[in-house]
């Protein structure tokens, strides 16, 4: 495994990041251990959860699950960089969710006793809140890191500018910042090239994209449907808006003699500022299907076609003015 630093961090993280979010709702707690267990021998050092993963299971069942898994020993925490997030409600009570100083300090501590440990690696707020001032933001996340209860602070879902006004908050109390940025990026959606990339880029923030195969879209779609297995509904509508594409693309890969999810993650790792997309197995055959795509290669002429069937945007206002 070649380990990446985040960002402009000294913190060395695999080029993969273990999605936790089916463990719970779609994957036992045995299957999961497994899984985290392949993971570490694999050398993905690299965990991503949050506070409300658990869907069917109840909010707080991901971080448990990987909380037990911790308390097991064995070093399984201490070789893992382990990043959660915090934003959305954990119960109707007013101050449960969100990102006020309050909420911060209770959620962190919730979270910390789930998961068995004594502090967090990158806490990340998992949307922007608009009804917080970023002081109350980093005076709060200043308090943990004080604390020892968090390392490092990173975003989900924020805007160029959510980055920039966050920054130049942070950089006025002389903290440290956001150090990650979770974006919601792959061939088919490239939004975050317009600005929250380059933002990303400027400022040292890692990108760690979420659905990288686009739902599934990405996966080899089509050669899977030869086979027989089944598609959601929702899957089989996104398909029909992007058939063309897709057609296109698997053709592209086997030409490359290469599997679409392993190029469509590949492809992910060769773009401006990002450290490791987020793969979310179900299984242990999901997770050990995502390893062979670190090993491959793709050359300018492969990049050119990607994105002749994906077309991507340029740095704004250039893709749009002059």
């Amino acid at each position: 495994m070649e380990y990446v630093n985040l960002g402009r961090t000294g913190l060395k993280v695999s080029p993969l990041c273990l999605g936790t979010m089916n463990f719970g709702p779609f994957t036992s707690e045995e299957d999961s251990f497994a899984i985290m267990d392949r993971a570490l021998e694999a050398g993905v050092n690299f965990f991503d959860s949050a506070n409300v993963y658990g869907q069917s299971a109840g909010r707080g069942a991901t971080e448990t699950i990987v909380g037990n898994w911790f308390a097991q020993g064995g070093g399984r925490r201490e070789k893992t960089v382990i990043a959660t997030k915090l934003y959305g409600g954990m119960t109707d009570w007013p101050n449960d969710g969100l990102l006020s100083a309050l909420n911060i300090r209770k959620a962190c501590d919730a979270s910390l006793k789930r998961l068995r440990t004594d502090y967090i690696d990158i806490y990340q707020a998992h949307h922007v809140d608009r009804g917080t001032p970023w002081e109350e933001f980093w005076e709060a996340m200043d308090v943990l890191r004080q604390q020892g209860k968090i390392v490092y602070v990173g975003s989900s879902n924020f805007a160029g500018w959510h980055l920039a006004k966050a920054q130049e908050a942070a950089r006025r109390r002389n903290s440290v910042g956001l150090v990650s940025e979770q974006s919601h990026y792959n061939l088919l959606n490239r939004a975050v090239e317009l600005e929250v990339l380059p933002a990303a880029e400027d400022y040292g923030i890692g990108v760690i994209p979420w659905s990288p195969l686009g739902g599934g879209l990405l996966g080899g779609i089509l050669r899977k449907m030869d086979k027989g297995r089944s598609s959601s509904e929702r899957m089989l509508v996104e398909l029909d808006k992007h058939r063309e594409k897709i057609e296109a693309y698997e053709k592209l890969c086997d030409e490359l003699g290469a599997d679409p999810a392993h190029v469509a993650l590949a492809w992910l790792l060769k773009q401006r500022a990002v450290a490791a997309p987020i793969i979310g197995p179900r299984t242990m055959e999901q997770f050990e299907s995502s390893l062979p795509a670190l090993e491959v290669t793709l050359d300018e002429a492969a990049l050119t076609r990607l994105d002749e069937i994906f077309p991507g945007h340029r740095t704004a206002p250039e893709d749009y003015a002059w």
